[in-house]
């Protein structure tokens, strides 16, 4: 994994609507991952949420697909780094969204009923609350890349 850039976007620029929530139900983790609807906050609730902030960092990283999993796990591990570290600087309510479904453990107990073993690191997947990715950056889909967000303040 490699984190190729962390871009400052107005949180005004951020579009929350239902069409990622929809698109998650095609998902094979949908529903079984506690970043995922329906356990991840609601697509309207989110909207009010995200009126709340001024700023957001959009991450872009390069991943090998090869070792996707495992390249994954690494980015999610950055942005809660980088949650982390502005939340040292002041930042309260700084918070961290992953690109896609959790993957902190590599055997989920979730996924099988039980509890998770990491509640305090599971942030929501950007899709999963309606945040739309496109609204953002150009989608380029020939590249190997996952999308974070850190909503600042």
């Amino acid at each position: 994994m490699k984190v190729l850039w962390e871009k400052e976007v107005p949180a005004e620029k951020i579009v929350v609507s239902p069409r990622p929530v929809w698109k998650c139900r095609a998902c094979p983790m949908y529903g079984k991952r506690p970043s995922c609807p329906p356990h991840a906050p609601d697509w309207r609730e989110a909207k009010d949420w995200v009126g709340h902030y001024r700023r957001a960092l959009l991450v872009k990283f390069q991943v090998d697909m090869a070792r996707f999993e495992e390249e994954k796990r690494k980015a999610l591990l950055y942005l809660l780094k980088r949650e982390e570290e502005l939340f040292k600087e002041g930042k309260l309510y700084v918070m961290a969204l992953f690109p896609g479904s959790c993957n902190l453990c590599d055997d989920c107990p979730f996924e099988k009923g039980k509890a998770c073993r990491m509640p305090t690191k599971v942030r929501p997947s950007v899709d999963a609350i309606g945040i739309e990715i496109s609204s953002l950056v150009q989608i380029n889909f020939s590249e190997s890349v996952l999308y974070g967000i850190i909503m600042v303040e």
